[in-house]
């Protein structure tokens, strides 16, 4: 998409993934705004904005932001926030009374936001923690919020989520439990068929898994690890019912690996006795940088996997490496969908026949993935946060959470919070 300049574009360069593990030469890792101080660290009350209405997207805009079938609710600003930035993000729904609230993670802690009225979200409450870091990462099980930080000696936060039903006013709120077991790590997993939550690129198990029981969710208990097969940046791990019959039914780790940015791969790793994990396999690709995040078709035959690092080193549009899992021992690349733009890619889900890619200076892009069996994936929406460039920069939209009933989106911008979008369908 081509942009209008009015300025001079001039960015920070600023590496959204594990700061030990990999440079970018010449280049500063983190931002100076990421780091600053938060503008306040005590939002004295909750975001209640005049009362708004949809902005449609029509002429390729909304509310000044170029889109494609997808129109904008509202955005809440990272100083609305009391943040310098926004990173990872989740959602929860409360089964008992509808609401739908986003988890939202930033450098200095992490905020809940009721968007039971998207037109009108509020802040009723945040986390906030004594060490800032530029990354965070949550995911949610039984009605409790899981948090995991590159902050030192962090360990995973526990949150009982329905905690949330009794706020009125915005508090400052402290978790209901912390697993000490660890300290720093990049990433959480959780499977909830089974009840197993997988810490990420921490410190032990060589970056590998760390093992976690929820299944007494305010506390969890290490059960094991693995670390035959070195540092995972990020994972999915699912009870497989795809057509690899040997695996059926199987607790299957999917792992992004790489050793510093060399070596990069996709682990397959079958985790379902804790105390015998078995690797089923490890697949290479061309063309790589840091090999980041993945995420599987909704019938497990497809992965649709992410390298956050190959468009900033190589050039070129946004690459989607796409792998065949019908033979889970053996994957096979079968294509590489290029993007619209030349933006980094990062978080990507699918959800039924919808590939939702947080593509960072080219916002959320969504693409039809029902005929990757064909070798075709279209764009078919988009929403450009960061309507200034689309190079290949880091930053912009960092995740988008696109699991909510309602069919709202909540994306993660580093530098404007929280936008609330919908598909104009």
């Amino acid at each position: 998409m081509k942009k209008n300049y009015f300025l001079i574009v001039i960015f920070f360069i600023c590496i959204n993934c594990n700061k030990y593990e990999y440079d970018i030469i010449n280049q500063p890792i983190i931002s100076p705004s990421i780091v600053d101080p938060p503008l306040s660290s005590d939002p004295s009350t909750p975001f209640d904005p005049p009362e708004a209405q949809i902005i449609k997207c029509e002429n390729g805009y909304a509310n000044g932001y170029p889109c494609k079938g997808m129109d904008f609710y509202n955005q809440v600003t990272l100083s609305e926030l009391g943040s310098s930035f926004a990173n990872d993000n989740w959602g929860w729904t409360d089964r008992q009374s509808g609401k739908e609230y986003v988890i939202q993670g930033l450098n200095d802690g992490t905020a809940f936001i009721d968007i039971s009225n998207p037109l009108s979200p509020k802040i009723i409450g945040k986390l906030p923690v004594s060490t800032p870091s530029t990354w965070r990462d949550i995911k949610v099980y039984k009605n409790h919020a899981y948090i995991v930080s590159e902050a030192n000696d962090h360990g995973l936060q526990v949150f009982d989520l329905t905690r949330l039903r009794d706020i009125e006013t915005f508090q400052n709120l402290d978790p209901d439990n912390r697993l000490d077991t660890f300290g720093s790590a990049h990433n959480i997993a959780i499977n909830e068929s089974t009840g197993y939550a997988y810490i990420i690129g921490s410190q032990r198990y060589s970056g590998g898994p760390i093992f976690i029981d929820l299944n007494e969710p305010k506390n969890p208990v290490e059960v094991g690890g693995y670390r035959s097969m070195g540092y995972s940046h990020d994972a999915q791990v699912v009870l497989y019912h795809g057509p690899d019959e040997k695996f059926f039914g199987k607790e299957i780790y999917i792992g992004s690996n790489s050793d510093g940015g060399s070596n990069n791969r996709l682990v397959v790793v079958d985790v379902t006795d804790k105390d015998n994990p078995k690797l089923i396999t490890t697949k290479s690709y061309g063309g790589s940088g840091y090999a980041h995040q993945s995420w599987l078709s909704t019938d497990h035959k497809y992965l649709f996997f992410g390298d956050e690092l190959d468009e900033y080193y190589f050039g070129g549009n946004t690459k989607t490496f796409v792998f065949d899992m019908t033979n889970l021992s053996s994957p096979s690349l079968i294509f590489t969908y290029n993007g619209e733009t030349t933006a980094i890619d990062h978080n990507g889900y699918v959800v039924g026949g919808l590939y939702y890619l947080s593509n960072y200076t080219a916002g959320l892009r969504v693409i039809d993935i029902s005929q990757v069996g064909n070798k075709t994936m279209d764009e078919v929406m988009f929403f450009d946060t960061h309507p200034e460039s689309d190079l290949s920069s880091f930053d912009g939209v960092w995740n988008a959470y696109p699991f909510f009933q309602s069919g709202i989106i909540a994306i993660s911008d580093g530098q404007g919070g929280l936008f609330l979008v919908k598909s104009s369908n």
